[in-house]
Order: C-alpha cells, then structure tokens, then sequence
C-alpha cells in the first residue's frame, strides 16, 4: 500500500506522521507517479512549524522525482513511463506515490539520475534564477553567499564560478569551510568567530559585495546590510534562522541606498517557458559536469522526523534526500 508522511498540527519534527494512504486515478490534466527519491529541502520545515501556513491536515514536501504510471484526460506534456522531477506546490511529495497536476512536472534527462533530481530541482533551480535572473552579475563582481556549504550554497558556488564571479561564502565550522572551498568559494568567513561585513569589507578594499545572496534570514540581514557595496542589492531568498526583521527604509539609504530584495522561486518558473529554460540550463551544466551535486544525507521516508531535525541543527552539507 502507498504511504505518507502527513501532519495534523504545527510544531517540531514529532509532528510528522508515517500514514497509509489511498492513491487513487488521475483526474483530467493529473498524473499518478511513483516517486524514487523526495527532496529535503530547509523549506519544508517551514510549512511543518506554521511560518508557511498550509491547510490542516496536510502532506509534505515540495519536491520529488520518480516515473509517471498514469495519465489523465488531456495530459499531452508527459507519458507513462516517462521520469521526471518537480518542484512546487501543492504539498505532498514526502510520499511512495500520488496524483498530481501535469503541468508541475520537468522531463528528466537520461543523464540525470532520480536521486541527483531530487536533491537539485529546487536547490538547483533556485541557483539558477539567482545567478541568471535577479541581477546583470558580470565576470568580475563580487557576491556574499551565506550558508555556502548548504545545498544551494554548493550549487550557487560553481555557478558562481562559471559566471566569472569573486565568491565570498559564510559558513559555521571549518568542516563545512573545506566543503564549501572544494565547490568554488573563493573566501571564507566563519560567522561563529568573524565578523562578517569586517571580513567583507576587508576582502573587498572597503567597497563590499556587488550582490549578496542571504538564505539564513533573521540572524544574518544585519550584516548582509553592512556587507553590500553602495547601490548594490541584498537579496534575501531564505529564513533559516527566522523571518528577516521589518526593514526601516531610511536604513537603505543611510547603506549606501542599497537595494532589497525578497524574491520566491514560484514567480521565477510560474512561466512554463521560463522554467525549461532554466531547467535545461541547469541540468545541462549537471550532465555535463560543470555543476556537481552533493547528495550527503540519505534517508528512508519513514524517518522524516530525525532527517528534519538533523537539518534544522545544521548536522548536513549539500543535498539530502529519502531514497524509497
């Protein structure tokens, strides 16, 4: 029988639930698809403690890759037996099998295997409109990447370096430090004993980052702030350590009238044109080897629980997936 990981209220890892379910036929424009591997992604804890809300009970988990076995009426983008990978809504992917819309689902190239899908469709796609659509990064600039040994910060890394780019990645132990020096960073800073926009301004003769890319949040837009060039861009695209603090705009001017940005990466393959685009390049550069992934943490699905909590304590490096 399929089964599930589900949850009925809000709150820590103990929340989730390993449930029997009922997977029934694809209705018009869906697909039934048997997962292979599921994607754990720092987002999914978001929904689980209520900082995303989503309607209770709920599954979980946003992306997976696996084989069609159905088709409903009026699907033409997809095939049974075809593989493909996805990312977005609606909640569920944290699952053996389902029945979702069509239209969510990315061929999968030959080249590229279920588990490195599932560990690189988000992270990967993230990377990729933060390295080709949020700003015109030029070879030569400077960017500030923090968590850069985590799995964006791996992939956003090489990108980086494909572009041309000086990257600057923060990070919490000298462990990851290696991890994040072997994918492309050029310079280090350990947030647990340097200063970061010191560190910044220092490597940079006092001018700061071009761009600076903040997936930690909370604890860490302070210093994103003081570390960007003038008229340069913070873009905070994650909240690992909580929401980004209301912003007082006259601080952005008194910065050097710096630029803020919030962005999601639903508005950045919303457009089906869009997102082939960018899956074609990123897989393009996996296939071909330009862009490694990292796939460090494996897990069964049963043990989703422990795998966010390993996750949420820092414990990984790079991707994690559940294998099935």
């Amino acid at each position: 029988m399929p089964h599930a990981i589900r949850f009925k209220e809000t709150g820590g890892p103990d929340v989730l639930r390993w449930e029997e379910v009922v997977v029934g036929d694809p209705g018009p424009g869906e697909v039934r698809i048997r997962h292979e591997a599921v994607g754990l992604n720092f987002a999914d804890t978001y929904f689980r403690t209520g900082l995303y809300p989503a309607p209770l009970p709920a599954g979980m988990g946003v992306e997976a890759a696996g084989v069609v076995e159905a088709v409903g009426a009026g699907v033409t983008c997809v095939r049974e037996g075809d593989r493909v990978t996805y990312t977005g809504s609606p909640l569920g992917a944290y699952s053996t099998e389902r029945v979702m819309p069509a239209d969510s689902l990315i061929r999968l190239p030959d080249a590229i295997g279920f588990e490195t899908a599932a560990a690189s469709t988000m992270r990967g796609l993230t990377s990729a409109y933060l390295m080709r659509r949020i700003h015109p990064l030029r070879p030569g600039d400077t960017i500030l990447l923090t968590a850069a040994a985590g799995g964006v910060g791996l992939i956003a890394c090489q990108w980086a370096k494909l572009l041309g780019l000086t990257v600057i990645g923060t990070v919490s132990s000298d462990e990851k430090a290696e991890v994040a020096r072997a994918h492309g960073c050029d310079h280090i800073v350990n947030h647990r004993r340097e200063d970061i926009a010191a560190r910044v301004r220092e490597l940079t003769d006092g001018v700061g980052a071009h761009v600076v890319f903040d997936s930690v949040g909370r604890t860490t837009f302070a210093a994103s702030l003081a570390s960007v060039k003038r008229r340069g861009l913070v873009v905070c695209f994650g909240t690992a350590s909580g929401p980004v603090p209301p912003i007082d705009a006259m601080q952005l001017a008194i910065r050097g009238s710096v630029f803020v940005t919030r962005p999601a990466l639903a508005d950045y393959i919303a457009d089906p044109a869009e997102r082939e685009e960018l899956a074609g390049e990123l897989f393009g550069h996996i296939a071909a080897g330009r862009i490694a992934v990292e796939v460090n943490q494996r897990y069964a699905l049963v043990e989703a629980a422990g795998a966010h909590h390993e996750l949420e304590t820092g414990r990984t490096t790079g991707s994690s997936v559940f294998v099935l």
